[in-house]
């Protein structure tokens, strides 16, 4: 799958920039102008039961996932899955592309917290729900697909490359389950995620709880080292302890149910994750704030009872108090005792003038 600046492929995706493992190969479309994501899907070919070699696979795979783009809903948590487009022993699928990061390098830096794993659960099960509103399966729930905007958003990304695969699967295995786990062994590996033992939205929704697991515990669900363990242990129920999701554990139990009619469904999950978010405690980067009316208490020595009848030490005047007792404002107003000193000195000098009238008279 290698690819340079200014290479065209599928005869209408011209390459603008060198490609990235987690997110795909940045292009135009030539035909509208959006910028879009290419995935590359190698195309080996299949054998008759015979031996022989088999027509080529490619139309038939293109065809498909020309069905699921155009029955694919607009959803704002739902990447647009465009077309694909076969060059080669390699078949491009084109997606949406947005200014985002994968979801795979937030959790190499270690747990999320739950309310954080909420909001992404949310906007996950919100995607779903549009999904599976549409009757479609979305089949490819990973941290690789999810993408994370820099507004926090979870987008949902990968429908399409998720039906090209597991029709490829379909093909290459033909009419022999065993051929079919085979060649979806070697495809994709021993991901928890993509190894539901039902279909539909069911396996969908259980995708959800061992993404949402993973997400708060920094690993899977299920012992994941080889294929045969991790089906083994999907199919009897067989989780890790779900003591590390905090909050969520209730609900990703659920999601971890291996009878499908005891999950929730994504409409249920969507609902239960707002509820509790509307709950969620304030973020505060620097720790809890402090309180509104703090309450001192001496620097050192321990509080004392006063004794009985003893008064209270009084406290300096401030610039709001006056010296009179308790601190009380002064009865007459500063601005009123000029005019009436002056009264009082005028009547002074009258009541003088009239005894000295009196004493004479």
């Amino acid at each position: 799958m290698r690819t340079a600046p200014g290479q065209v492929v599928a005869g209408r995706y011209r390459v603008t920039d060198r490609p990235d493992d987690d997110v795909g190969v940045p292009a135009v479309d030539a035909q509208s102008g959006a910028r879009v994501r290419l995935f590359g899907l190698e195309l080996p070919e299949l054998l008759d039961p015979v031996g022989g070699a088999a027509p080529g696979h490619a139309a038939r795979l293109t065809a498909r996932v020309a069905q699921v783009a155009a029955a694919a809903p607009t959803h704002p948590r739902l990447l647009r899955g465009l077309a694909a487009g076969p060059e080669g022993e390699l078949l491009w699928v084109a997606e949406e592309s947005v200014s985002a990061v994968p979801l795979e390098r937030l959790v190499g830096n270690g747990p999320l917290s739950p309310y954080r794993v909420a909001e992404i659960g949310a906007d996950l099960a919100g995607a779903l729900r549009a999904v599976h509103e549409a009757g479609l399966t979305h089949g490819n729930v990973t941290t690789r697909t999810v993408l994370v905007c820099e507004d926090g958003a979870a987008m949902l990304g990968g429908l399409l490359l998720g039906a090209a695969e597991e029709e490829l699967c379909a093909a290459l295995g033909g009419e022999v389950p065993r051929r079919v786990y085979e060649t979806r062994a070697l495809m994709l590996g021993p991901l928890a995620e993509r190894w539901a033992i039902d279909a539909g939205a069911p396996a969908d929704t259980w995708a959800l709880g061992v993404l949402l697991y993973r997400l708060l515990t920094g690993h899977g669900p299920y012992p994941e080292h080889d294929l045969p363990t991790l089906l083994a242990a999907v199919r009897d129920g067989r989780h890790h302890p779900a003591d590390g999701c905090g909050p969520l554990r209730p609900l990703v139990e659920r999601l971890l149910d291996p009878d499908a009619a005891r999950r929730p469904d994504a409409v249920a999950v969507q609902r239960e994750l707002r509820e509790l978010l509307a709950f969620a405690p304030e973020p505060y980067p620097d720790g809890p704030p402090a309180p509104l009316l703090p309450t001192p208490r001496p620097a050192a020595g321990p509080l004392a009872r006063r004794p009985r009848g003893a008064r209270p030490p009084r406290r300096p005047p401030t610039d709001r108090q006056d010296a009179g007792p308790a601190g009380r404002p002064p009865r007459i107003p500063p601005r009123l005792l000029g005019p009436l000193v002056l009264l009082a000195v005028l009547a002074l000098m009258a009541a003088a003038v009239a005894g000295v009238v009196l004493v004479a008279g």
